[in-house]
Order: structure tokens, then sequence, then C-alpha cells
């Protein structure tokens, strides 16, 4: 892929992000990241990956006039979202806050204990090295400063992924096996994290969340755009290319539309919020571990509400007290089910008939009352 196409398709995401994503995944964590924050009255922040800008805004709301906010984020296109929020905020959004279209790969471009608030929502989970990344986080924060990131943890999709092994061992993809244990240990554990934040010299723990995602169909769940420009070219990759990957994704379609038939598909998001105050390297060492469900912000605390998702993600809606699934409309012109790559999938494409050959040698449909089949998801 071009230079050009995958930075129309990155436009694309900024000017969807907010109502297509953010209601179901960005906000969610947001959230937690926000709760019980203290934003120093007079210091530097640090928003790391800030995507449109929330929940950048938020905590523009809580700053002191004697309080500076560095917002990075590689996308120019999603700096400019963030800068028209800042903007709509009339006289509040002429605080010191700063956008730099700035990448924090290979490392941050700041020196040494320079921030009091280090802050990063969602933006762990793209890094090479999460381990190096906290590293990188906790070296620009000063001591006694606060680093404070949020990503999906170990057990996040574990329901689809339960799917994907099963196709994957049904029908011998051995190599395809190992690609997905490798993409599954990129999401840390709590103890992981813990290790890494004492490595990194970070006081604290991890606060965690869960929440659900519910989708009418196979063909939804990979057509919301939380997936789309989400895990699902880093799925399409684990099943290979050509053939193979087409195959693949026909026996996970078939296996979720059989498992889930008449019923929402619904996936498990294990959320973690890490929170480490930067220690004096030659004070005693204390670290402790909090875990536990986190409770959504005060009203007083909460941002605005976002707007009303549009119909065509309300596959994707977040499970609360009630189950709400909501018709999924098709967007206009072709789908390519997957944002950073051109091939699409043979499953989902109108009108395309199942490969003949998948139809051999054990490569027959999926049905989940058979009782030759291997159990469920």
């Amino acid at each position: 892929m071009t230079i050009q196409k995958r930075s129309l398709k990155v436009e694309k995401l900024a000017r969807i992000y907010d109502d297509e994503i953010a209601p179901v995944w960005g906000s969610r964590f947001g959230k937690m990241l926000l709760r019980n924050l203290r934003v120093p009255e007079r210091g530097q922040v640090l928003d790391i990956s800030c995507g449109t800008g929330w929940p950048t805004v938020e905590i523009l709301r809580r700053m002191g006039d004697g309080t500076r906010l560095i917002a990075i984020d590689a996308s120019s296109a999603m700096l400019d979202v963030a800068r028209k929020k800042v903007q709509a905020l009339g006289p509040l959004g002429k605080k010191g806050v700063f956008f730099r279209t700035e990448s924090p790969l290979p490392r941050l471009s700041f020196a040494d204990d320079v921030y009091d608030l280090v802050v990063c929502n969602l933006g762990l989970e793209e890094m090479p090295s999460i381990d190096t990344a906290l590293l990188d986080f906790a070296r620009v924060c000063k001591v006694g400063g606060e680093v404070r990131c949020t990503l999906p943890l170990a057990d996040t999709f574990q329901e689809f992924y339960d799917i994907y092994r099963e196709v994957l061992v049904k029908h011998d993809k051995h190599e395809a096996l190992d690609r997905l244990d490798a993409h599954l240990a990129r999401y840390p554990t709590v103890d992981q994290l813990h290790g890494w934040m004492k490595a990194a010299g970070l006081a604290g723990g991890v606060e965690i969340d869960e929440f659900s995602l519910l989708f009418k169909s196979s063909r939804e769940f990979f057509f919301a755009p939380v997936i789309e420009y989400g895990p699902l070219p880093a799925w399409k990759t684990i099943a290979g290319n050509g053939q193979e990957l087409q195959d693949v994704f026909w026996y996970i379609k078939e296996a979720i539309d059989a498992y889930f038939g008449g019923r929402a598909f619904e996936v498990t998001i294990k959320a973690g919020c890490v929170i480490g105050t930067k220690r004096d390297p030659r004070a005693e060492e204390s670290d402790e571990i909090v875990t536990g469900r986190v409770e959504l912000l005060d009203d007083a605390l909460a941002p605005p509400p976002l707007p009303a998702p549009p119909r065509q993600v309300a596959a994707g809606s977040v499970r609360t007290n009630e189950l709400e699934i909501v018709e999924i409309e098709e967007l206009e012109g072709p789908h390519s089910l997957g944002p950073f790559d051109d091939e699409p999938l043979d499953a989902f494409v109108e009108g395309k008939e199942r490969p003949a050959h998948l139809s051999r040698g054990g490569g027959r449909s999926w049905d989940a009352t058979d009782p030759d089949d291997d159990g469920g998801a």
C-alpha cells in the first residue's frame, strides 16, 4: 500500500472516530484514566497519542492557569479534530495547551524529568514493546509525578479468540497457531504490568474494569469500526495471505454464525489503567497492586456526553444494564474489512459463494449441533 492510501485511511479514521469508535471503546478507557485524576495546579502535563482530543479536553477543563499541556499524536488528521474541540471551548481553550504532530516512537523527544503528569489513553497497545514504552514515559516524568496509561488486558476478545483457535486447530493451521499465540502475548496480565512498572521506577498499581460488546452476527462484528480499525488487520495477518487467509475467515464466519445464530455474539473487554508515581531511586521501594472493578466517574466529573452513535455502529454497542443491539446500516461502497490493507474478505462479499474446495477433506460448513464438531465457543 502506498503512503498516500494509508494517509487517506488514517484521515477517514479521524473523521469517524468520535462518532463510531469512541462511544464503545475510547471513552470507556478514558473514563478509567480520568477517575480521581489530580491535575497539578502549576506544572507540565504530557498527553501521549492524544488522538481526537478526549480525554485531552477533560484534562484541560481541570487545569489551572499555571499548568501547561502538551498533546502529541502521530496523525495530523487526528490532531486537527482535537484542535477544533479546544477552539470550541472559547476562553477555556486559550489555556496553555499545545498540539504537536509527533510519534512517541522510537522514544519521546522530551528531556528527562520534565512532566508532573504523563497520560496515554490506549496508546500503549500500539507500541512495539509496552515495557519499553513505560520506561520512556517514566523517564520524562518528574520524581513524584504520575504516569497513567490505559490498555486492553489479557482475555480481551477471548470469545473470538477461542473460536479462532478452534478453527486453526481443526484445520491443522500450525503456523497460524504460532502467530495467534504471539499475538495473544501482546495482551499483558496485571502481574506483567506490575513488574514493568517496578522496572520503570513507578510505584502504584493497575485498576481493572470489564465490559462487553454485542454484535448481531459475524458480519456485523467484522464490519464494526471498532474491529475494522482496531484488531482486524492483525487477525488477518495471523491467518496468512491469499487463499489461506480467505479460507480461515470462511471458517470463522461459519463458526460464529453457527454457535451464536439467533442471539448476540458477545465479546468481553478487560480494560486496565496503569497508575504509577515516579519514585525517587534513593527512596525505599514500596509497591502495591490495586485491582477490582472500576466505577464510572461521578456525574460532576464526567465529560460532556459524546454524540449518539449512528445506527451503523450500534452493533458494537456497549452492554450496560440492558441488552441493546440495533440494526447495522451499510455504508456506501465496497468494504476492504481492513483499513490498512486492500484485500477484502470473500466470506463477507455480498453474493460470494463458499469455495467448493472447502467442502473437501474436512472443510465442510460448521454446524454447532454436529456431534463430530469439537465443542463450541
